[in-house]
């Protein structure tokens, strides 16, 4: 009997240490799955941070380029305007960049200096997008190749344009039909309906809303080619300095110099481009149809200056629009590679 009890009591004291075990465990378990809903919680948090910081940088350059087009839209306007412009001795042609400006604003208005400003607002990001993110990828396939590094920043550079030029065309073509128009600001059409208007005469072709294809392709694909190269390899070889305002400068006068340079080497294509896409000289009969032989025109009727016009204006905006551009990506990229 006494033996029995005795049994009965260490069975009940087991089950109950039993008990209590599988009790601690469970709440051990439940601790453990907290934390790690915690640390789930957190990693969530810490992530969506990420992505918001990321979308505020991508503002941020998206801020800078409405603030660099507003800024230099003018100059854009003033350059299609002299490339478009056949004959010196015509009483409407521009004499001199100050004569340009000053005409501009006595007739149409400070606003006559922002016509056809929209498509390349709503063309900046995309072309930015796929004139950086193509020219790595480029990059990357001509690492498989033997080729030495001068080579391969500049027909990176280059396949970096022509693809960009896909994309911009027909905001091109929108951009320069209105930059044309003398008319007042308040007299001419909308982009909507002046991108309609093309659509319904000319279709979406090569000689629609894609005219000028082969000007465009060209002047992206030299300009990239040698605003990539250029800048990529000078700043190779030139040393690197450890004030962070000198490598500024040291960066900002590569940048500068490239953008230059380009817009010297690939404005006969920007003339060529123009002359195709702004309107010819007698309504209603296509003189300038093809990059190579409107380049071919002008020189033959014109002179060889002529493929130079608006060459001041393109400088003072891409020159420093160029170096800005190069160091806000490099510097994004940076801060990408570091934070990300």
């Amino acid at each position: 009997m006494g033996l029995t009890k005795c049994s009965k009591a260490v069975c009940g004291h087991l089950e109950l240490k039993w008990a209590t075990t599988e009790a601690v465990d469970h709440q051990y378990q439940i601790c453990m799955k907290s934390e790690e809903k915690a640390e789930a919680e957190r990693a969530v948090v810490e992530d969506i941070v990420k992505v918001q910081s990321g979308n505020k940088e991508g503002l941020t350059f998206d801020k800078d380029s409405l603030v660099e087009i507003c800024l230099m839209h003018p100059l854009d306007v003033v350059k299609t305007r002299f490339q478009i412009q056949r004959c010196a001795t015509d009483p409407n042609s521009y004499k001199s960049l100050g004569d340009s400006f000053r005409t501009i604003f006595r007739i149409e208005g400070l606003f006559g200096f922002y016509k056809g400003i929209l498509p390349p607002i709503l063309a900046e990001t995309p072309k930015r997008a796929v004139k950086f993110f193509t020219f790595e990828q480029y990059k990357k396939l001509l690492g498989y190749v033997s080729l030495s590094p001068a080579l391969t920043f500049a027909i990176a550079g280059l396949g970096s344009g022509l693809t960009e030029a896909i994309v911009v065309n027909p905001f091109e073509v929108v951009k320069v039909g209105l930059q044309a128009n003398r008319n007042k600001f308040t007299e001419q059409p909308s982009t909507m309906s002046y991108a309609r208007h093309i659509i319904k005469k000319e279709g979406l072709g090569l000689q629609g809303l894609n005219k000028g294809f082969t000007a465009t392709l060209g002047r992206h694909g030299v300009f990239n080619m040698v605003y990539f190269g250029f800048y990529y390899n000078v700043k190779n070889i030139i040393p690197v300095n450890k004030d962070p305002t000198l490598e500024f400068l040291r960066k900002f006068g590569i940048g500068l110099l490239s953008g230059t340079i380009a817009s010297v080497i690939n404005i006969p294509f920007d003339v060529a481009k123009s002359r195709i896409q702004g309107p010819q000289p007698v309504p209603g009969e296509i003189k300038y149809r093809t990059c190579f032989k409107t380049m071919a025109t002008v020189y033959q009727e014109e002179g060889i200056l002529a493929l130079y016009k608006g060459l001041l204006p393109k400088v003072m905006r891409l020159g420093p629009g160029g170096a800005v551009m190069l160091l806000v990506y490099e510097y994004t990229y940076s801060w990408l590679q570091e934070n990300w």
